[in-house]
């Protein structure tokens, strides 16, 4: 893992004395290799819960992509991940996350709480239900169970809301400091440092993540 100055980002807002450690993930809901490294966030924000964690949601797929059974097959192997036979069988429909961006940006805005466990429930009900997360119908439920009361402006599939372009121009900026545009990407903050944790390393064993977590906190 290298460390990488971590310039000026308006996310982090404490005086350096007494800058708390963050966690940033760049992620899109309906990316596999993102379902497998949520695990790994997962780990970390339960080992450390005064991490502060940041997500955000890339938009990478607005209907003109799909996912091939061959990324499932490495994403598996790599993660011990498995995707249900209804995913599977909409491998041939294209994938536009636009309406989950939305509504993260809007989550992690307005009950940055709440966040974490959205993306969770937004991944398992896509990749092992076959839940597409495109219109308010699909999202309802889900909504319900994590007692949100997102505005219309979230299920719009032909545009970003404002929070969710916020959202984009401060990937851009991470994605400059790191000097690469992969995702998912997972960063750790520190002081005046930036940690671009290599993610790949744990997706099969997503617990020993906390170990190398500790071992730059202490450093």
């Amino acid at each position: 893992m290298s460390s990488l100055t971590l310039k000026f980002i308006h996310f982090i807002q404490d005086e350096p004395e007494n800058m708390a450690t963050e966690l940033f993930f760049i992620y899109d809901t309906h990316c596999p290799w993102s379902y497998a490294t949520t695990s790994l966030v997962n780990e970390i924000t339960q080992a450390f819960p005064k991490i502060k964690l940041h997500l955000f949601h890339l938009a990478h797929y607005e209907g003109d992509d799909t996912v091939s059974p061959q990324v499932l097959d490495a994403v598996s192997a790599d993660s011990k991940l498995s995707f249900s036979r209804d995913y599977r069988q909409g491998l041939d429909q294209s994938k536009d996350s636009t309406v989950a961006a939305n509504l993260m940006a809007w989550t992690q805005s307005k009950a940055a709480h709440a966040a974490l466990p959205l993306l969770n429930s937004l991944q398992q009900a896509h990749f092992q239900q076959g839940n597409e997360l495109q219109t308010q119908a699909e999202l309802d439920a889900i909504i319900k169970q994590h007692k949100l009361s997102p505005p219309a402006k979230v299920f719009n599939r032909d545009k970003l809301i404002k929070e969710a372009e916020l959202g984009l121009h401060d990937i851009e900026e991470l994605q400059e400091i790191i000097g690469t545009n992969a995702f998912p990407a997972l960063l750790l903050a520190k002081d005046d440092n930036l940690v671009l944790l290599n993610h790949n390393l744990y997706l099969g064993s997503p617990k020993a993540i906390v170990e190398a977590v500790e071992l730059e906190l202490a450093g």
